[in-house]
Formats: structure tokens, sequence, C-alpha cells
């Protein structure tokens, strides 16, 4: 265990101050999360509910695709601190218009849904900033713990967000929830552009930035487009379970919505404590962990054909215990991997690949579930799951990728 790594965040005001930052814009997300499709079913004509609330959910990430493959001739040289201040300036001023015409009842839903797409045109190059800022203030040693703390601030966020929206809308409009939100990331640009800079020292020849390059050129190194296509392929997998899993608690187990906030209770309880765990480690050869995580996930899934609920929940939080490194790891992948200055341009192209794979993979879901049911959907899911990880264990190099990032190829980036 490598707890000094986490003292010597602690200690680093540049890190306390964007971890905090970190918290709240995750707190107003995870409030997000139900509020918006609550307010989509508020303002929409009953006879399209579902389909606007479908498209609200949707235009609240999905853009971030669009704005990761057509701006990076505009942010792909900008600092990680403007990315994340331009990205919290858009989703500030967005969901504030949200609330601002939502409160007096003028918000139409087409407009509500442009406003959401707009709110999330920047989340892959913010996203990229705040994972670049983290390795800046993590440092060589700290990188792996900075990514541990802000994925288990998601993951708490996950937990608290939905229920305090829940007690919320109770007593508050769902525009006075969303101004939460817009406030939470209005504080996290603040934060974020009040950040000293870090010290200056030598930089290596293998620092400089590269000039002209796209993140999606560099991204072709061999191990970070294995781990980014491994990924997609993970994420898609997992889309499914999104959808069978309601479904299988609600028809075939003929329980109320009570079970299923338990399933996903554990689940993020499960990430919770794995991803604090994770930090505190010391990291070996990460693409053949990842590849562990992703086989033990899919395993998770498999008792769901024969085995009783308490079994199931049991293995729903084992499954939440071991995906939880799996992002803090492969980003400290990409972080050790990258020169610190092609960083946030090849941070955005991973997310602009991956953004849709979940999505595609809950939209398969649907007509996975008519066909096999609840139960059988999530065993499909971890069987693929498994066998991804067993071809990912033939054809992915697992050479370790941590140390000092590798030079470019000069002619990998004149191609």
């Amino acid at each position: 265990m490598n707890l000094a790594a986490y003292r010597g965040l602690m200690r680093d005001s540049r890190a306390r101050r964007l971890l905090v930052g970190l918290a709240v814009s995750s707190l107003g997300d995870g409030i997000s999360t139900v509020t918006i499709a609550w307010l989509a079913l508020a303002i929409a004509p009953p006879h399209d509910a579902g389909v606007y609330v479908g498209l609200a959910l949707a235009a609240y990430t999905l853009p971030g695709m669009v704005g990761g493959m057509t701006l990076g001739r505009f942010f792909r040289r900008r600092s990680p601190k403007g990315l994340v201040i331009a990205h919290s300036i858009v989703r500030t001023g967005s969901l504030a218009a949200i609330a601002t015409l939502s409160l007096p009842g003028a918000l139409h839903p087409t407009v509500y849904v442009l406003l959401l797409a707009v709110s999330s045109l920047l989340v892959t190059w913010g996203n990229a900033g705040e994972y670049s800022l983290l390795a800046d203030v993590g440092g060589a040693q700290g990188r792996l713990a900075a990514n541990s703390l802000a994925s288990a601030q998601v993951s708490m966020a996950t937990i608290i967000g939905p229920l305090a929206a829940g007690i919320l809308l109770t007593r508050l409009a769902a525009g006075w929830l969303l101004a939460i939100d817009a406030a939470s990331f209005a504080v996290l640009g603040i934060v974020v552009a009040g950040l000293a800079r870090a010290p200056a020292g030598p930089i290596a020849e293998s620092e400089q930035p590269s000039g002209e390059e796209s993140g999606f050129r560099l991204l072709r190194r061999r191990e970070l487009l294995g781990l980014t296509v491994v990924t997609w392929f993970f994420f898609f997998l997992y889309g499914p379970v999104e959808v069978a899993l309601p479904v299988h608690v609600a028809r075939e187990l003929h329980a109320s919505a009570q079970l299923l906030g338990a399933y996903w209770t554990s689940y993020a309880l499960g990430a919770l404590a794995a991803s604090l765990v994770t930090g505190a480690l010391r990291t070996g050869n990460v693409p053949a962990i990842s590849i562990a995580i992703i086989a033990g996930w899919g395993a998770c899934l498999l008792p769901f054909s024969f085995a009783p609920v308490p079994v199931t929940l049991v293995c729903f939080a084992a499954g939440g215990l071991i995906y939880g490194p799996f992002n803090p790891l492969t980003y400290a992948l990409f972080q050790s991997a990258t020169p610190a200055a092609d960083l946030p341009a090849v941070l955005a192209a991973r997310g602009t690949v991956v953004i849709v794979s979940t999505p595609l993979g809950i939209a398969l879901g649907g007509p996975l579930v008519s066909l096999l049911g609840g139960g059988g959907t999530l065993v499909a899911s971890g069987l693929a799951t498994v066998m991804l990880a067993a071809v990912s264990l033939l054809v992915w190099p697992r050479e370790p990728a941590f140390g000092r990032p590798e030079p470019i190829d000069r002619e990998l980036t004149e191609t």
C-alpha cells in the first residue's frame, strides 16, 4: 500500500483545491441525472414524453463527440486550465438559461434539448483538461492517487446526487436543481482559474509540444490505441445492463424500485471502495490488470441466470469493486505514456471515441431484452465481456506503460 501518495496530495494546496472543485461539479451532475429526465417529463407533450426524455438524456452527453471531432483546431493547443474553464462556462451558461426559462414555465421542449446539447459540446475537452490537471498536480508518483480520488468522488456523487434530487424535487421546481448544477460548474471554473502554475522545471525533449498533430493521430500509438479499442467494447457491452436490470427486477422478479436501487447502490459502494484503495496501490502491468477487471466484471453477471437475489446483490457489489480501478488505472496509463503537452488532445480524442459506446450498448439492450429477457440479457452481456477479455489477452500488447513517455514516432506524425 502506498499511502504516501495520498498524504502528498493532501499536503498540496493545488491538488486539494482541484479535487474540491471536481467534487462539487460531480455532485451537481449527480443531481442532474434525475432532474434532467424529470424536467423533460414535466414539459413534454404527454404523447411524446418518452421521446423527449430520451433526447434530453442523450443531449446531456453525446454532443461531446461532435465537439471532440470538430473543435480540435481551436482547443488542442489550449492549456488544461483553459479547457476546463471553457467547458465550465458553456455548462454554466446553458444550464442557467434552462433554469431561467423553466421557472416561469417558458421552456419549450425543443429549446430544452438544444440547450442541453450546447451544454455538453465541450465535455470531452473539459474531461481531458481535468485529467491533465490531475496528472499535473499528482506528478509521476501521485497521478494514480489523484485519479482514484476523482473517481471516488464521482462514485460518491452517483450515490448522493440522485437521492438528494429525489428529496429536493418534492419541495423545489426542477429548474432550481439545474441552477444548482450550473452553480457547481461555476465553482469548478473559478477554482481552476485560481490554480497557481506548477513550479517550472526542465522540459524533456519528449515533453515538448508536437505542434499541429491532432489527438486522433497521436492516439494511434500501439498501447493507447489498444486500450481505447478494448475500453470501447467494454463500455459497449456494459450498455445492455442498464436496460436489462430494471426489466429483470420489475418483470421477472416482480420486485419494487427499492430492489433496483439496492443493486445500483451496492455497485456504487463497491466502486467507491475500490477507487480509494486503487490510489494506494503500487501498479505494474496496467493492460493485464485491465483485462482481469473486464473478465471479473463479466463473471459477476453470470449468476443472474440461476442465483437468488441475495447472491446477485453480492455479485453486483463485487462487480463495482472489480470495476472501480478501471478508470483510474487506464487514465494513469494515458498520463504516463503521453507527453504533457499532448495529453489534453489525446484524452479528448479518447473521450470522443469512447463517449458513444455505452449509449450504443443501451440502444442494443432494448432488442436484446425483448429477445432474451432481462436476466438472459445480463448473462449474455457477461459472457460477451468475458470473451472480450479472452480476445484482448491474445491480441493486446501487455507491456507495462508507466514511466517516461515514449517519443512520438516521427513517421507516424507525418502520415
